[in-house]
């Protein structure tokens, strides 16, 4: 099992820009497919949720950005409240074994039910193929896809760089918008935001 170690705001990356040489996901294009194993030891695979709006969420639950959305609840309350209208909500773990954020898929499990997570599957991306492949620069960064496959959203979960809790509140939650307005089959208003939080452990 894979103590828990923590990491120096130094090391935090507090606005990475979205995207790199690697990445082939863009908003307003097909999403790329993937094949994945979750936390139960499951392959859940982008194309068998087809015709649902589907959330993919980068996490680490070492990151302090992270701990700022799950400490408030603020992520779960997302989390539930959409997949309660129907969207398919995936978290996607790229850190690399023995990097901050990797864990054994039990210690996954109780972390998961500790938190109270409602995302419909955790799922782990150790070589970081995945990550790489949508341009995965931070934990949280966010990604909306439509019913249609269509990557329509990909950014931060708000418009409030910091890890304080009490800035939630007065925040514009870009996900949410751009949730809202796909489930009315409207065009998502703001589709890229400037990321925020710690850098993905490839």
């Amino acid at each position: 099992m894979m103590r828990r170690s923590l990491f120096p705001l130094a090391f935090l990356a507090l606005a990475i820009l979205p995207g790199s040489a690697q990445a082939t996901a863009t908003v307003g294009q097909a999403a790329p497919d993937f094949i994945l194993t979750d936390s139960k030891g499951a392959k859940q695979s982008l194309s068998t949720y087809k015709g649902k709006v589907v959330v993919l969420e980068w996490v680490n639950y070492e990151c302090p950005f992270v701990k700022k959305h799950y400490g408030s609840g603020n992520m779960q309350k997302l989390e539930g409240a959409y997949t309660g209208k129907g969207v398919v909500w995936l978290s996607i773990n790229s850190s690399a074994p023995g990097k901050q954020g990797f864990f054994a898929p039990d210690v996954i499990e109780t972390m998961f039910k500790e938190r109270k997570a409602a995302s419909t599957a955790y799922l782990v991306d150790p070589d970081g193929a995945v990550g790489r492949s949508y341009g995965a620069r931070t934990t949280p960064h966010m990604f909306v896809i439509d019913g249609a496959g269509k990557l329509v959203y990909a950014g931060g979960i708000d418009d409030k760089p910091s890890t304080e809790q009490a800035d939630i509140a007065g925040a514009k939650n870009y996900v949410q918008a751009a949730l809202d307005e796909t489930l009315a089959g409207k065009p998502v208003s703001t589709p890229t935001s400037t990321p925020y939080g710690c850098s993905v452990k490839y």
